[in-house]
């Protein structure tokens, strides 16, 4: 057999990439090992990615208050936008320079509390044989605590995350002032074709986050208001403490329901059992309104988010990237429902038009 004749009958080696199989073998693999480094890098940027997401967050929020002011102030956008963030700073100086002192001393008070009231109730649990006898109560009020303990830890160790709230609240500052550089700069790596459904799926993002974080900021100082205010009439103690609290976890969709009424009800039950039992209905009827009345209004303005998938994308947010995934779940939530339904609307209007023509 000649040289050439045994040149013909070789078959592509895995270097040759003008056999077809190969070609697409290749492709395949660099799609899989694409699709690993991605999760790889989402995993380790994870921290500075959710730092982003905030600051979206926080970028819609502004500028809704922006948008909200300019219908009856018309001047600049810069204008408006250094108004609202003037307002916000005063807001949060003048609170803490007129609640700041009692709120720390009730924070010194509230973990001893609640630590107290679960002790006893697990040793009343104990006694009656509810829980077996070689079980420590006090481990398992230790371990029961322990959520709490965060959660009001948070107050007395502000610090720990205060530098990623100052990104947080910059990173919206800076997007909040030129919107239209970012988006812009984004629409800019993608096709020309692809650009116009970005633009309007962009649009939609932001107008939901504003709905949306506009009826969360209003429950939250809906509740932690009329908690304070009914639990200080009602008699329970640490009453401003616990509003704040409440309107803080307000924030955390069905997660910070459960918390905040587990803390009121065991710093009711602190001072009595018939001030335990108007606490039980305090929380009780602030829930019905934030569930009858806030809720319903907020869905009908923004995305309807099904209250099972937000707490299952809070629980796994949460256990892979901490508080910070906890709190931005519901935001992300609804922004991947909004890029879904966008995607699936201009899949919808392609397919017509090719039947149409």
């Amino acid at each position: 057999m000649s040289d050439a004749a045994a040149a013909r009958t070789e078959a592509p080696g895995p270097a040759d990439n003008s056999d077809p199989l190969t070609g697409r073998e290749l492709k395949r693999a660099i799609v899989w090992v694409s699709v690993v480094v991605a999760v790889l890098l989402l995993w380790f940027l994870s921290e500075p990615l959710l730092l982003i997401i905030g600051g979206i967050v926080v970028s819609q929020m502004l500028d809704g208050g922006v948008r909200l002011l300019g219908r009856v102030l018309p001047i600049g956008r810069g204008w408006r936008l250094a108004i609202v963030a003037t307002l916000v700073v005063a807001a949060l100086i003048g609170f803490l320079f007129f609640a700041g002192a009692q709120i720390t001393a009730q924070a010194q008070t509230l973990q001893a509390t609640i630590l107290g009231q679960i002790q006893s109730w697990m040793g009343w649990a104990h006694q009656r044989g509810f829980i077996p006898a070689g079980s420590g109560v006090g481990q398992i009020g230790q371990q029961l605590m322990g959520s709490f303990g965060k959660v009001t830890a948070a107050l007395g160790t502000a610090l720990g995350a205060l530098s990623s709230m100052a990104m947080i609240l910059v990173l919206g500052l800076f997007i909040a002032m030129e919107p239209r550089l970012y988006e812009r700069g984004i629409a800019w790596m993608l096709p020309i074709e692809k650009r116009a459904s970005f633009y309007e799926t962009t649009k939609e993002m932001g107008h939901t986050l504003r709905r949306l974080m506009a009826g969360r900021l209003l429950g939250m100082t809906v509740e932690g208001v009329f908690v304070a205010i009914a639990l200080e009439i009602v008699g329970v103690p640490m009453a401003t403490l616990l509003g704040i609290l409440t309107g803080l976890l307000a924030f955390l969709p069905n997660i910070g329901a459960i918390v905040s009424g587990l803390l009121i009800v065991l710093v009711g039950f602190s001072a009595g059992t018939d001030t335990g039992i108007w606490a039980i209905i305090v929380y009780a009827t602030v829930q019905m309104f934030d569930g009858y009345v806030i809720v319903p209004m907020v869905a009908r303005r923004s995305v309807d988010l099904p209250p099972a998938l937000v707490l299952g994308c809070q629980l796994l947010f949460g256990a892979l990237f901490g508080i910070l995934g906890l709190a931005l779940a519901d935001p992300i939530v609804a922004m991947i429902k909004v890029l879904l339904e966008k995607s699936s609307a201009l899949k919808a209007d392609a397919a017509s038009e090719t039947e149409a023509a």
